[in-house]
């Protein structure tokens, strides 16, 4: 077990992606926060089965910052109820993990 996790959340648009993903980086709360899109998601909201184009992020970091993670997405996104989930690296390879940590 480590004490790593890899957080996603997901956006309306590339722009907003890439904002959350340099601002985790830029101050240090992911090592790593990988981009991929567009994502075709099918939700229920408002009562509604929605269906959109998403971007999704996936962050990597300590499981220490997830408040911190948390905040700054909160921050910059524009979702009234953003998707921001977190699970534990279980395993990986000693130098990667390493350099996560040395990033955070």
């Amino acid at each position: 077990m480590t004490d790593y996790i890899q957080v996603s959340t997901t956006t309306e648009t590339e722009h907003s992606a890439q904002e959350i993903a340099a601002a985790l980086v830029e101050q240090r709360l992911a090592a790593c926060v990988q981009v991929s899109g567009p994502v075709e998601s099918v939700y229920r909201w408002q009562d509604k089965v929605q269906q959109s184009q998403e971007w999704l992020c996936t962050a990597k970091t300590r499981a220490s910052l997830f408040p911190q993670v948390e905040a700054a997405i909160r921050e910059l996104h524009t979702y009234e109820c953003p998707e921001i989930v977190a699970v534990p690296i279980a395993d990986g390879s000693a130098a990667y993990l390493t350099w996560l940590g040395e990033q955070t």
